[in-house]
């Protein structure tokens, strides 16, 4: 199974880079998931520019069409993000937006971060568009506060809670991902808006 980790901040000095690397060393020592490392920073894709409904699939960029190729090679997902304002990120809304059939029907797991909130919020607010597209949201939730205080030099320190959180999203997510594949067939509907 592949397994997609998506660094959600593009911000310069951003602390999602190093917690997301602690996520996908977990991930390869736990050795369920293939992995696929997602930097948005790095696939740089510009504020969306496709003509077309992406429902309809009828892409025209290359940043489009190769966006899609991976995430539609994921079955599942680890999104790495901070709270804005009691929000999302909108480097992360924006990459999500480029899509839609490719997220159908797959299991999803985040680890958010923020200050004292743990970047709760920005989970809460994403939630109407990632379940609008059919992703599955697994019941374990990392969430880290004032996680800057734990990145030091360029390394993030997790709580021995915070790695058997991570531990129990790894295994919700197999577990998920196994069910929700035979369902991955079926129509996109009501998603034209």
């Amino acid at each position: 199974m592949r397994l997609m980790i998506l660094v959600g901040s593009v911000r310069p000095g951003r602390i999602g880079l190093p917690i997301a690397e602690w996520v996908k060393d977990e991930v390869q020592r736990d050795g369920r998931f293939e992995i696929d490392f997602a930097d948005l920073a790095e696939i740089n894709l510009p504020f969306m520019d496709e003509p077309e409904h992406p429902a309809l699939r009828q892409y025209t960029k290359p940043h489009t069409f190769a966006w899609s190729e991976r995430v539609d090679a994921a079955d599942a997902f680890i999104f790495v993000t901070p709270e804005y304002n009691h929000s999302f990120s909108p480097a992360l809304k924006n990459a999500f937006d480029y899509l839609i059939q490719e997220w159908w029907r797959k299991a999803v797991g985040f680890v958010s971060y923020g200050g004292v909130g743990a970047g709760i919020c920005g989970v809460v607010a994403f939630e109407p568009a990632f379940t609008t597209t059919g992703l599955v949201k697994v019941g374990a939730n990392v969430e880290i506060p004032f996680a800057g205080a734990r990145v030091e030099d360029g390394v993030f320190t997790p709580t021995d809670d915070q790695r058997e959180t991570l531990g129990r999203l790894i295994a919700e997510l197999e577990s998920l991902t196994g069910a929700l594949k035979p369902l991955r067939t079926s129509p996109v509907a009501g998603l034209t808006g």
